[in-house]
């Protein structure tokens, strides 16, 4: 259905006359010209001289006077303009166009039937000049009748030209010569507070580093893709690290808007963040137990069987949502609004205390340690080892920043199963490059909480405190959203990154839910009894290790943190089916592995050792790649060996092929 058929020219040239602010602001607007140059609808002197523009001001500006050129010279060619802006190409790269057009599908663009108060205003002008001619006229007429011409304009204006004595002793009453003045819309010490305008209701401009974007709101709070580029969409941690800003490892404030970071206006209500985290399970459960562990083999078993065609062609990350699926938040009651206003101000002091640390680790000079600027640090105490997150840490005993394998401790948890001292003392135990912890509290770059701080860091509830117990981040794709936790790890995970994928159906029960990895740790004791060799592994049929490849799959996503093997490299890398015969990639894997499209668990394999193959064949001259394909390789077939229980001594992998 096109919209446009449905519509006058009246109401089409009235829905261009409020739009044209907003197309003149789009990046990139060489497309959308020569688009209009092509269809003859403005001049190739006025395209080529804004085309040659490169300031971005003057080139919007620029855009904004060829519209208005546009209304004033073809009003009767307006169908023909929207027909040729809405062409495909042009709304895969301007975000802008599909807004526009999208009001036009779900009718929420307004025509006026009434003209607004300025254009009235100016008909009202318009209406008393055709008096004032008319009046000439008249005049005219009786001068021709009379023989008289009447002078009583050039007299009044000789007497205008003549300073009279009252003007010379009151200067006061001179007239003053109005000057043109280039000023900010805004009063003085007024903010720009953009994010209020209904324009930007439905995208913001933001900023990271050198980049530029556009944020879609609705698409930040699903946890989707929402930061599109130049047709490129990011989540905000991709557009966090597309501007550079990939060590802060904290979006919030690495994008900003306007001088201001999302974080701040997530705080004051004019963003809506992501849902962190959600739990299927009650804290009396004990997900570790062998029927919790049976049941969530069967669970994945189910999941994986009956998953048919659809199911199998849903992408893997939850970013790979079509473009146009926009969800609308519910609305809260007031006792959440309440809560809500409670955590925005837990959140800004936490983000006072960030801002403060990262100052202080900018600041600082005088030392290779005191200089930093990490946001995460490895830290030992004793034989165990650990990540230390500094968005997390609140003081010794609050705050659970310290991440090992199994779980998230406090400094002080850390310490006790890490010394052996009759006197610990977490500062001075806690060791971090060699050096103590207290290193890091005396410049600053860790900042303890006050004792009255009533941040969730620090918070005595249970919930808070359990809701502490995970990653705050996918495990596989590294960005927030909406989280499922896993019971026994602290992992968490989109329902869409996990695999087999999590469906809101095991979801709605009461039991523990354990990811893919703690059920194969908690059942390869008994699933292999007695070690195996390489090729009896091999031969083994794909319907009986579904987990098993699952779960490698799952280590390669993770350590694939370049995305080098994840997705068809046909179409991002030039030249490449040229030179690969056979493309293979670990979504089209994931893929074969839904359909049961592999019969042995040899299949599955040559498919995944194929992809690294081709990564060595393809980047030959490039070392970095090659490095990072023979990583990819060797964790593999080291998880393999470990998963599969392969005895030692067993040719290679690569030997098998």
């Amino acid at each position: 259905m096109d919209p446009l058929d449905f519509l006058t020219d009246k109401q089409l040239l009235q829905f261009f006359c409020c739009s044209k602010t907003e197309m003149s602001c789009m990046e990139q607007p060489h497309t959308f010209l020569n688009q209009l140059r092509d269809h003859h609808l403005i001049p190739e002197k006025m395209h080529m001289k804004l085309i040659r523009c490169r300031n971005k001001a003057v080139r919007e500006k620029g855009v904004y006077q060829v519209l208005d050129w546009v209304e004033a010279e073809r009003p009767n060619s307006i169908k023909v303009f929207w027909n040729c802006v809405f062409r495909d190409h042009l709304l895969l790269q301007y975000p802008t166009l599909r807004l526009l057009r999208n009001r036009l599908l779900d009718g929420s663009f307004t025509f006026y039937e009434n003209l607004p108060e300025k254009m009235e205003k100016e008909e009202d002008e318009e209406d008393k000049k055709k008096k004032a001619s008319a009046d000439e006229e008249e005049e005219e007429e009786e001068e021709k009748k009379t023989g008289r011409k009447k002078s009583k304009k050039k007299s009044e204006s000789a007497e205008k030209g003549k300073p009279s004595t009252s003007t010379q002793s009151t200067p006061s009453q001179k007239r003053k010569v109005q000057r043109v003045k280039n000023c900010s819309p805004f009063c003085k010490g007024e903010k720009s507070d953009i994010w209020t305008w209904p324009f930007y209701k439905i995208q913001l401009p933001v900023t990271c580093g050198d980049k530029e974007g556009m944020l879609i709101r609705n698409k930040l709070a699903t946890g989707e893709r929402c930061i599109v580029v130049q047709g490129r969409w990011f989540t905000p941690s991709g557009f966090e690290e597309f501007g550079g800003k990939k060590s802060r490892k904290n979006w919030k404030y690495s994008i900003h808007c306007r001088n201001t970071t999302l974080g701040e206006l997530i705080q004051g209500g004019h963003l809506t963040s992501p849902d962190i985290k959600r739990r299927k399970s009650a804290q009396d459960h004990h997900p570790g137990s062998s029927s919790t562990v049976r049941r969530s083999l069967q669970m994945n078993r189910t999941v994986t069987q009956h998953g048919n065609s659809a199911s199998a062609k849903r992408a893997l990350f939850p970013f790979n949502q079509s473009v146009g699926s926009i969800t609308e938040s519910e609305e809260d009651d007031n006792d959440e609004e309440e809560e809500e206003e409670e955590e925005a101000e837990q959140e800004s002091e936490e983000g006072e205390r960030r801002d403060q640390a990262n100052t202080a680790g900018e600041s600082s000079t005088g030392g290779s340690h005191c200089g930093v600027k990490k946001s995460v640090f490895k830290v030992t105490c004793g034989a165990i080892n650990g990540m230390l997150h500094k968005d997390r840490f609140a003081s010794g005993s609050c705050g659970k920043s310290i991440r090992t394998e199994q779980r998230w401790m406090t400094p002080v948890e850390f310490l006790t199963g890490g010394s052996n001292l009759e006197d610990p003392s977490w500062k001075k135990d806690i060791q971090w490059d060699g050096k103590p912890l207290s290193l890091l509290i005396e410049s600053k770059i860790l900042v303890i909480h006050s004792l009255l701080c009533k941040c969730k860091l620090c918070s005595s509830t249970a919930k808070d405190r359990h809701d502490q117990d995970n990653d705050d981040d996918c495990f596989i794709c590294r960005s927030q959203g909406s989280l499922i936790c896993c019971d026994e790890c602290p992992r968490s995970f989109h329902q869409r990154c996990h695999l087999p994928n999590v469906d809101d159906a095991i979801l709605g029960d009461d039991c523990p839910w354990m990811c893919t990895f703690c059920v194969l740790r908690a059942s390869q004791s008994w699933r292999y009894p007695k070690q195996m060799t390489y090729q009896e592994a091999l031969t083994c049929r794909i319907s009986d290790h579904q987990l098993e490849c699952q779960y490698l799959l799952l280590c390669l996503y993770n350590a694939d943190e370049e995305h080098i093997a994840v997705a068809d490299p046909c179409i991002n890398v030039r030249n490449y089916t040229s030179v690969i015969k056979n493309p293979i990639w670990l979504d089209r894997v994931v893929e074969k592995l839904q359909q049961n499209l592999y019969q042995s668990v040899q299949h599955f394999v040559s498919d995944v050792l194929l992809i690294f193959t081709n990564c060595a064949t393809f980047n030959r001259d490039n070392a970095e790649f090659c490095v990072m394909g023979e990583r990819l390789k060797d964790l593999f077939e080291r998880e393999f060996k470990s998963t599969f229980s392969i005895q030692l001594q067993h040719p290679t992998a690569s030997n098998s092929q």
